[in-house]
């Protein structure tokens, strides 16, 4: 299992990837050697299951976690890193990053150098460089400032991230890990450093994220940050009823004056009027919205129940055990 010996732990989830993670498994271990240990998550592959002899081709130790279904590429994120927090050690260090290439290995003793310094927990990964098409560089526009105006912070990173062991206990206490893990680093008010890397290309395939996925993607960053976003939509909606009640009295005023013209005064009061009834019964729903997703945040998340088996392969041995259903056994 993990031990002192591996100095750095990796989780990585992989969905029907083999070919491009048996790759990134094999540049680890020779960037790394034997002080790397690979957490693995497969998320629920029905076509390219991910086998333990990935990790035995390339010479590395680690583990894969087996999930009973496919629960998404940030949940998986999120099971790896409660595996990984049962079982580290003070003095390791945690690296998140995806299985296809685009996150470089060789990259990943920039991503670690920051955590040398106290005030520094987590060292996020913002891109330099990245081929995408113009659809997608104006969507992503966009998204950051849309985000920014819902929730009021700036999002600038993704899944590539350095972590240390406080850090990643504080984040697996989080159920907004689960939704999604940049939105919940920014949400655990970590201390966090940005480190400017390159991306890199894929190894093999096409990304399994569409367009629709990018934009559910997105939405779940601030689902993270329901209550700012209710509370800012609840700010909003009470500005305009109370532009609607002033709108209402300048019209009485101009009824009562005489320079209304027939018809008028009726068809503006009652637009008015409907325009304040639906702003107000809107803020008293994200109102209650909001005490809901209060009410929720104090559960803590279980992540074990979703992991069917854990094969283990460390020294040149290959282990498997199950867990059950409650998840207690990793």
């Amino acid at each position: 299992m993990i031990d002192s010996a591996h100095r750095l732990i990796v989780v990585t989830p992989v969905y029907e990837d083999v070919d491009a993670s048996s790759r990134l498994f094999k540049e680890l271990a020779a960037q790394f050697g034997r002080d790397v240990f690979v957490v693995a998550v497969d998320d629920g592959s029905v076509d390219q299951p991910l086998e333990i002899a990935s990790l035995a081709h390339a010479e590395v130790a680690g583990v894969i976690l087996k999930l009973r279904r496919n629960v998404g590429h940030q949940r998986a994120i999120a099971i790896g890193l409660g595996y990984v927090a049962a079982h580290m050690q003070p003095e390791h260090r945690v690296v998140v990053m995806d299985s296809d290439g685009e996150d470089l290995p060789a990259t990943i003793p920039l991503l670690l150098a920051p955590l040398e310094s106290a005030q520094t927990d987590v060292v996020v990964a913002q891109r330099k460089s990245r081929v995408e098409t113009l659809r997608f560089k104006v969507f992503y526009a966009l998204y950051k400032r849309l985000f920014g105006l819902m929730t009021g912070r700036s999002i600038s990173f993704g899944n590539f991230m350095a972590l240390k062991p406080a850090a990643v206990k504080r984040l697996v206490a989080m159920q907004e890990l689960s939704i999604h893990v940049a939105g919940a680093v920014l949400a655990s008010k970590l201390r966090t450093t940005a480190c400017p890397l390159d991306r890199g290309p894929r190894y093999a395939g096409r990304s399994k994220m569409n367009f629709v996925g990018l934009v559910l993607h997105g939405f779940r960053a601030t689902m993270v940050f329901a209550e700012d976003v209710l509370v800012r939509v609840g700010i909003a909606c009470l500005s305009v009823a109370c532009m609607a009640v002033l709108a209402m009295g300048v019209a009485i005023f101009l009824k009562l004056a005489g320079f209304a013209t027939p018809g008028w005064f009726s068809v503006a009061l009652g637009i008015l009027l409907l325009m304040f009834l639906q702003t107000g019964a809107l803020t008293l729903l994200t109102l209650m919205l909001t005490g809901v997703a209060r009410s929720t945040a104090t559960m803590l998340p279980r992540y074990g129940g979703f992991v069917e088996r854990v094969e283990c392969r460390d020294g040149g041995i290959s282990l498997e055990s199950r867990v059950d259903a409650d998840g207690e056994m990793w």
